[in-house]
């Protein structure tokens, strides 16, 4: 039996209504880690990347990290690969919560889903016990609602990871929800689960993920926990603030997007930060499975409000998402939308990036005027109202607006001959950190193979947070090219091992290989795991390149490139893509067009 890696992978033909089981890809699993880099390289084999993303030739995995379920700081991820519905790319979006975890004690390292049930269906998973069960009785019903119903039917203590109304009405920023809370929120991977007509997996395991060296492992993971209780990102910010700690420093320095992406600093950023939710929203913080940060939010609002309720969130993506970047900056408005995009199971990124883009068209006077007379409501920044209307409309696609909503912002904008107005990159909206202010981000931005991401490449690290001796010039090119490669394959790996981003501000790579070895049994070096993280990279890469995807694609919006950004540090900047573009790829090892060369496939196993 293998170690860290449980040794299985649950094949479901729901086409055919038939469930299989197989041992899993061991070669592969060593060369690509486990979680995003192996599930690509399945699907990268098992599929045509230039299919449909919501047709039935699409499949959908849920793939762990061999560290998922075991006692490594925050190792409670998973991923959902799949072809992606935004995008048209390979999207891979991570979750944490405990539903990987509890697959992994199931027996299986990974799910695929393909074909499509011919109707609604749920995966009932009791450790080797697999069944497709009917879900026509939780169709339509909501992320919370779905897993009360379904927790009392099979086991109390059963994980659920599943879509809500958006996934099951294909809408593009569809997501997919475990824990009622927690997300695999990018690229629209909900709408894939959607179209197979699959309402959710449910899964309760009794087994454990053994380790190759216990006692190894136990002593990098007690000098790991050391060093997050003494990181202040980790305890003074993340524990302390969550994510929307960062609210008032990007607002600051003049990056915190507004009114999409038209300015950098938001007037209200103040009522929407993170102190300001500690001391009246918040009920308590909230980890993951074996996470010793903490960083989750549960809140509740406060006070005479028409927007009543209780939950998680926000995180800082989402007060960009739903308040700064559409201009609301009442809080109790932006924890009540980030509550319907859980319920709804929608990426609250993609979802407020969608309304910004219709508000600015709107504000520009883009929409004809018949369009904006069927809607029950002012399409303008500043109104909390347009933003829960959206929401609603993008999730069930209600009326003709309500349709062009669910397929995104750029399609959106596209639709009304401006697709300019969109801020994002291959379809995919930007993280809340507007690249002029942060040069790094937006070549990251570009050449992320999944969209826009922060997460694939985050030079804020190095930019805006390290110590100053140490940091890069946020307002230049130079150095952005290698620290981008650098921090993609990084992250490649981290993904892959199956442990949450936050952990790594500490266990960095010459941390985190050894404890991935003590865990499978293997032994690799440094240079090896940074190697796989490039394997991973440039895989992702491949299978793009078939999807029809090419060196037009690593792009930016003319805003980001002519607009120049002002406020804060902020002062008269654009991004400069081309050259940092051209010194990537040669340090890529791709030709001009952005196409792994022949000798860089050779190295990497992948020629």
């Amino acid at each position: 039996m293998p170690y860290g890696w449980v040794g299985q992978v649950l094949r479901i033909n729901l086409s055919e209504g038939k469930v299989t089981k197989e041992p899993l890809n061991l070669e592969w699993a060593r060369e690509f880690i486990g979680g995003r880099g192996l599930g690509t390289r399945y699907l990268y084999e098992e599929i045509d990347p230039a299919c449909d993303p919501l047709g039935p030739e699409n499949k959908v995995i849920f793939a762990t990290g061999p560290l998922t379920g075991t006692y490594a700081p925050t190792g409670g991820r998973y991923m959902v690969i799949c072809k992606g519905p935004l995008t048209d790319a390979i999207a891979c979006s991570n979750s944490g919560g405990y539903w990987g975890p509890e697959l992994k004690f199931a027996g299986y390292d990974m799910v695929i889903l393909e074909g499509k049930a011919p109707k609604p269906v749920y995966i009932w998973v009791y450790n080797d016990q697999v069944e497709i069960r009917d879900a026509s009785h939780v169709w339509g019903k909501t992320t919370e609602e779905t897993e009360d119903i379904l927790r009392a039917e099979t086991d109390p203590q059963a994980r659920t990871s599943g879509i809500g109304p958006a996934g099951e009405n294909l809408s593009r920023v569809a997501c997919v929800i475990n824990d009622k809370s927690r997300a695999a929120g990018r690229s629209g991977v909900g709408a894939a689960v959607g179209s197979k007509n699959v309402k959710a997996m449910v899964v309760r395991g009794t087994g454990a993920v053994e380790v190759a060296d216990a006692m190894k492992f136990s002593e990098l993971v007690f000098e790991s926990l050391r060093l997050l209780n003494e990181s202040p990102t980790a305890t003074k910010a993340l524990r302390g603030l969550g994510t929307a700690s960062t609210v008032g420093f990007t607002n600051s320095i003049g990056i915190l997007p507004t009114n999409n992406f038209q300015a950098g600093q938001f007037g209200e950023a103040n009522a929407i930060s993170g102190p300001v939710i500690a001391q009246t929203v918040l009920r308590r913080n909230k980890g993951c499975y074996s996470c010793p940060i903490g960083c989750a939010r549960v809140t509740e609002t406060k006070g005479p409000s028409k927007w009543q309720g209780r939950g998680e969130g926000p995180e800082y993506e989402t007060i960009f998402g739903l308040g700064s970047d559409c201009g609301v900056g009442d809080l109790n408005a932006v924890l009540y939308a980030n509550y319907l995009c859980n319920l709804y199971a929608m990426d609250t990124i993609s979802a407020g990036g969608t309304v910004a883009t219709a508000m600015e068209l709107a504000e520009k006077g883009y929409i004809p005027a018949a369009d904006l007379a069927e809607l029950e409501f002012e399409l303008k920044f500043g109104n909390p109202d347009a933003v829960m209307a959206c929401l609603e409309l993008m999730a069930y696609r209600r009326g003709r607006f309500g349709d062009l909503l669910a397929e995104g912002g750029y399609r959106l904008a596209e639709h009304y001959g401006h697709p300019e107005l969109f801020m994002g990159v291959k379809k995919q909206d930007f993280a809340a950190y507007d690249p002029r202010g942060v040069k790094g981000m937006g070549l990251g931005y570009a050449t992320s193979n999944r969209g826009a991401c922060h997460l694939r490449g985050y030079s804020m690290m190095l930019e805006w947070f390290a110590p100053r001796e140490m940091r890069l010039d946020p307002f230049t090119t130079d150095g952005k090219a290698q620290a981008q490669k650098t921090l993609q394959d990084k992250a490649a790996c981290e993904d892959s091992s199956g442990i949450c981003t936050f952990t790594t501000f500490e266990v960095t790579p010459d941390k985190l290989y050894p404890m991935y070895n003590a865990a499978t049994g293997e032994n690799l070096t440094l240079d090896e795991w940074n190697l796989a993280g490039e394997r991973i990279w440039n895989l992702e890469r491949l299978f793009n390149s078939r999807a029809g995807f090419s060196r037009k694609d690593d792009n930016l919006p003319p805003r980001m490139t002519r607009e120049p950004l002002t406020g804060g540090a902020v002062q008269e900047q654009v991004v400069e893509l081309e050259p940092m573009l051209r010194e990537y790829y040669d340090i890529r090892g791709w030709d001009d067009d952005g196409s792994p060369r022949a000798e860089t496939l050779s190295k990497l196993g992948l020629g």
